[in-house]
């Protein structure tokens, strides 16, 4: 592919920093990356193997956004902004992109929207039309007045294709800090968060000293002023400032008058080896920051940015701090004696723990850029890939009026895990309803709790134990023809009043999950009588009394490698699926505790394209074991449907 990514940074280089990390991402990909700049040069900032475009650069004093300063640091004028969308233009013609990326735009830069919608529209134009994507970090700003989102979210349905939101939900989901609606959720596309820094963390390395980074504008002067008093009063706790070339060298030589040797110095580009081996890290919260310290887990005080109603740092680090990851001092509140009581404390407790939260993000954002743009297809590339051919039997689908039932059923959940995190990421990314199947003797309490708030999450009841009572030599089975009925109808009965006892009333559903998918025929008889009302295996005859969703593709290798099963194979299964009308909703079967990067990657790239394409309707399971009640009442989560997309069926 051609990937162009627009970008304007106008107060520090966050937003070019991680623009340029995907941008890398892409190039390493094999793909041509054209990167077209609107703010001040940062020397600071990596660009190796992208073409880089410099447009006539703007920036901001303090956080007045809209008045937008050229490089005589006066206000930019008609013949300024004029030059700048020529030259943005100009990229487009030259880089003729196959994919076109617009940082932060039309969620933030309003002040810039003339230019950007100029190369949006001028993008959406072109023939063929490049795919045109918004990329955002975890956290916007939203505009205090309604109208404003409004026209927002107008131009993602008028123009866009999806939104790239660089962030992990499990953290931070987007409608923490931004109004999602109906119309914006479906095109939001949680990629992870952007990890920049190529260094590997140094595992086991000694840590010393308390390392204080004021990020790249004159933004973090007073963070550095308090910072430098603290290291007059306290210098026997080891601190080293990094101040960013925004402030200015007189400034910079006034904070570090009466400071030893080496105190004080600019920020360096190897600053995350510095980090890791830091004691205690104190900075702002920027978004790039707050990356580093998730990789490095280093122990940390944060001093939001508040200045000018800014609201983005001071959220971001209230989630890290409700984690344990770090410690906060409001920027109202910032002194040295606050800095020097919060850094002892956080020298006194042990690094924060392992966390689950998604830095894949670069790689990730290819991958589900790849995806969307096969789905669409229009190159070689593109049909070289098993999506294409998927995606043309959607098409066929759909210009045919029929519509593509999936669901989605993921097994052997106990617990809450990091991959189960990250299941449940993915199936939000997507907005996608699934039904976990939990071991129903194996619950722990963490599985409710984490559940609790997964609104489109429902559970199914997984055997009693996972336990294989097959004869030796057999195909491993609970509830198989190996057993006595009364022994199997005991677990069963047992399966489900442990459920019951230990799983959200109001998400459990009374569908019975043989682990292995096996169970003996007599058994799925007496499943009615012992209070189940749905059954999902795979693809077998009917049960009275039961209702039946079952499931036919599942992308484990189980025999082989256990890794990702031919990816050919798999979709051309469901692509005969498809074709040939198969009778009931097609069901997609995970394993998340066995799930390795391939398998991920894949998964992300299918229900990307499968929950995109307008032929699919990705079904709830509550609807499809809704026919019967248990006890003559209908459970609340059969009908509680409201938080479904419409176009989810």
């Amino acid at each position: 592919m051609r990937v162009l990514i627009a970008v304007t940074h106008l107060l520090g280089a966050g937003h070019l920093t991680r623009a340029a990390a995907i941008g890398r991402a892409f190039a390493a990909a094999g793909h041509a990356v054209t990167l077209a700049s609107g703010g001040d040069p940062a020397p600071i900032v990596r660009l190796d193997g992208l073409r880089h475009v410099q447009l006539p650069p703007l920036h901001v004093n303090g956080t007045a956004f809209t008045k937008l300063l050229g490089p005589d640091g006066q206000e930019a004028g008609a013949d300024l902004l004029a030059a700048r969308r020529a030259r943005l233009r100009q990229a487009l013609d030259e880089a003729a992109p196959d994919v076109v990326v617009t940082e932060l735009f039309p969620f933030g830069r309003r002040a810039l929207a003339a230019e950007y919608l100029d190369l949006v529209e001028a993008a959406a134009a072109r023939r063929p039309r490049p795919l045109i994507l918004a990329s955002i970090r975890d956290v916007l700003v939203a505009p205090a007045k309604p109208e404003k989102v409004r026209i927002a979210h107008a131009r993602i349905a008028a123009l866009y294709d999806a939104v790239l939101v660089h962030g992990d939900p499990a953290l931070l989901p987007l409608d923490a800090s931004w109004p999602v609606d109906a119309g914006l959720r479906p095109k939001l596309r949680y990629t992870g968060y952007v990890n920049e820094a190529s260094e590997p963390v140094e595992a086991g390395a000694t840590r010393s000293g308390i390392l204080v980074s004021a990020g790249s504008s004159a933004a973090g002067r007073d963070l550095c002023r308090a910072a430098a008093d603290a290291a007059r009063q306290r210098p026997d706790l080891g601190w080293r400032i990094l101040a960013g070339n925004g402030i200015a060298q007189a400034a910079f030589d006034a904070l570090g008058a009466e400071l030893a040797d080496g105190v004080l110095t600019r920020a360096v580009p190897n600053y995350r080896p510095l980090l890791a081996r830091a004691a205690v890290s104190v900075s702002a919260c920027g978004y790039n920051t707050a990356v580093d310290l998730l990789a490095t887990r280093t122990p940390s005080v944060l001093v939001p940015f508040a200045a000018g109603a800014e609201t983005e740092q001071s959220l971001r680090a209230e989630h890290l701090a409700a984690r344990a990851i770090a410690r906060v001092v409001p920027e109202s509140a910032l002194s040295a004696s606050a800095l020097i009581k919060a850094v002892e404390a956080a020298s006194a407790e042990p690094a924060p723990d392992a966390h689950s939260i998604d830095l894949g993000g670069a790689k990730r954002t290819v991958a589900i850029v790849e995806s969307i743009f096969a789905a669409r297809g229009g190159t070689e590339w593109a049909n070289r890939s098993p999506f294409d051919r998927l995606r043309a039997v959607l098409d066929d689908a759909g210009e045919n009026g029929r519509a593509v039932s999936i669901w989605w059923r993921d097994d052997d959940a106990v617990a809450a895990t990091p991959a189960l995190d990250r299941l449940l990421a993915l199936a939000e990314s997507v907005a996608a309803p699934l039904l976990i199947a939990a071991i129903p003797a194996g619950v722990a309490p963490s599985l409710g709790a984490r559940l609790s708030d997964c609104g489109r999450v429902s559970l199914a009841v997984h055997g009693l134990a996972h336990a294989n009572h097959a004869a030796p030599g057999g195909k491993p089975s609970e509830f198989g023809a190996d057993r006595t009925l009364l022994c199997a109808v005991a677990d069963a009965a047992e399966g489900l009043r442990l459920a019951r006892a230990r799983l959200p009333a109001d998400r459990l559903l009374p569908v019975f999950v043989p682990p292995w998918n096996r169970f003996a025929p007599d058994l799925a008889a007496a499943l009615p009588a012992l209070g189940y009302r749905g059954l999902s295996s795979v693809p077998a005859a009917a049960v009275p009394g039961l209702v039946r969703a079952d499931v036919m593709l599942d992308p484990i290798d189980w025999r082989g490698t256990r890794s990702l099963v031919d990816p050919e194979r798999l979709v051309d299964t469901l692509c005969r699926a498809i074709t040939e009308e198969a009778s009931g909703p097609i069901g997609l079967l995970t394993h998340h505790l066995a799930h390795d990067a391939t398998i991920w990657d894949f998964l992300d790239a299918l229900l990307a394209l499968l929950a995109r394409h307008p032929a699919v309707a990705i079904r709830d399971p509550r609807q499809l074991f809704q026919a019967s009640a248990v006890d003559g009442v209908t459970p609340a989560c059969w009908t509680r449907c409201a938080d479904v997309p419409a176009r989810i069926a």
